[in-house]
């Protein structure tokens, strides 16, 4: 996990250092949302692109093995709600567990009425067979009925950060106060603490495109370039 205001305090520092102007708290929570998307989705692109390549001997410095760290934190178990509903923060569905418990293999639909009138691959109590549509899944048995009290393992979508504050009061009044961190109404990234610097850079580059600080966005392209040249030596 990575704490949010200190994601928050590094953005306002190399912003006010490189004088390239102040990131509301507003603006900070609406980008660092994109921003941990666009971390996040880059694992399953990072994780295909290295799929290609050889592995490494070393544990602690496999690539692979640091991408499913990475994953593993957002890897859960859920219901299907009456046996069709998948998770609502549901990214990429795992494996669908029906009671016994046994595991439900996906088919295609337009495989499933020939699978199903065939002897040889109709689903069984301990073989299920499910179909996924756009807004759910159904899971079948032997008798051709569809199965409930269904649970799955999946990769849930980060839920969204907020850097929580209370202004504080200047002269009885709130319009010249200073926003101050307030962690009982923040929510904090799940990210790895591995991601802290790629969370910031990704912010960075993002409020400059966002606001029209270009500052911002050649400022983060050079600390990513730094950061790529020493994963490299």
């Amino acid at each position: 996990m990575i704490k949010i205001d200190t994601v928050y305090q590094r953005i306002l520092a190399i912003a006010n250092k490189e004088q390239r102007g102040y990131i509301t708290p507003l603006e900070f929570n609406l980008i660092a949302n994109q921003a941990q998307i666009d971390v996040f989705e880059q694992y399953f692109y990072d994780k295909n692109q290295n799929e290609r390549l050889p592995g490494n001997d070393t544990d602690y410095s496999d690539v692979a093995n640091i991408l499913d760290e990475k994953i593993s934190v957002f890897e859960t178990t859920g219901i299907i709600a009456n046996g069709t509903t998948l998770p609502s923060n549901l990214y990429r569905l795992g494996i669908i567990i029906t009671p016994g418990p046994y595991e439900a293999e996906r088919v295609d639909k337009k495989d499933f009425i020939q699978i199903m009138s065939s002897p040889l691959t109709k689903p069984t109590d301990n073989r299920p067979i499910y179909v996924r549509g756009d807004t759910g899944v159904e899971v079948y048995n032997s008798s051709g009925q569809i199965v409930t009290n269904l649970t799955c393992t999946y990769i849930k979508e980060p839920r969204k950060v907020k850097w929580g504050y209370v202004v504080t009061t200047s002269g009885g009044s709130t319009t010249n106060g200073k926003a101050l961190y307030n962690p009982t109404t923040s929510t904090d990234f799940e990210h790895h603490r591995s991601d802290e610097t790629e969370l910031v850079l990704k912010i960075l580059e993002l409020a400059g495109i966002i606001m029209n600080k270009p500052g911002l966005v050649q400022l983060a392209g050079q600390e990513d370039l730094q950061k790529i040249q020493q994963e490299k030596q």
